[in-house]
């Protein structure tokens, strides 16, 4: 399972993820864009479904573990390693 910090953006023009970015605190975060509203969780779903797909992985193997409130999230992945997740995510 890799742990993955993302920085989620609700209410983009279109679902995408623009990279690696850093957070206020100067960690790495994932920069992801969704068009769906930060509502009743309709923003995390998409946010899992987004990467799911960048991931070639099963939507359930995409999960949110914190912060469902936050724009700061961290997102399990499993059945990848970090080096997988990161390859995958740079298109390689």
């Amino acid at each position: 399972m890799t742990r993955l910090p993302i920085r989620l953006t609700p209410r983009a023009a279109a679902d995408r993820i623009d990279g690696w970015g850093v957070d206020p605190d100067g960690r790495p975060v994932l920069k992801v864009r969704v068009r769906a509203q930060p509502v009743e969780g309709e923003a995390n779903a998409a946010l899992t479904a987004v990467l799911a797909r960048a991931l070639n992985v099963p939507r359930r193997a995409v999960t949110l573990a914190r912060g469902g409130q936050s724009r700061l999230k961290m997102i399990e992945v499993e059945g990848l390693d970090e080096a997988e997740v990161r390859d995958r995510l740079s298109g390689s």
